[in-house]
């Protein structure tokens, strides 16, 4: 499933490589569109693909974070 996700970051993840894990963690596919960080908060936008199941889990993982998800686009 390839989807276009935006990302709001809490400022006390600013330090945690988080785009980093979900690559590791996941068998999923990204790339980062746009993003930007501050010592107060983030965003980014990502083109992610992968198999719904590993996006649920990915997507939970970021959730769990304090990472708030917005699906900008699917893939029909």
């Amino acid at each position: 499933m390839e989807m276009v996700i935006g990302l709001t970051f809490p400022g006390e993840l600013k330090d945690e490589a988080i785009i980093c894990q979900l690559c590791k963690k996941f068998d999923i596919s990204l790339n980062i569109v746009e993003a930007s960080f501050s010592t107060y908060s983030g965003w980014a936008i990502l083109g992610v693909d992968g198999q719904e199941q590993e996006l649920k889990k990915a997507f939970e993982f970021l959730r769990s974070k304090g990472i708030n998800i917005e699906n900008i686009k699917t893939a029909a």
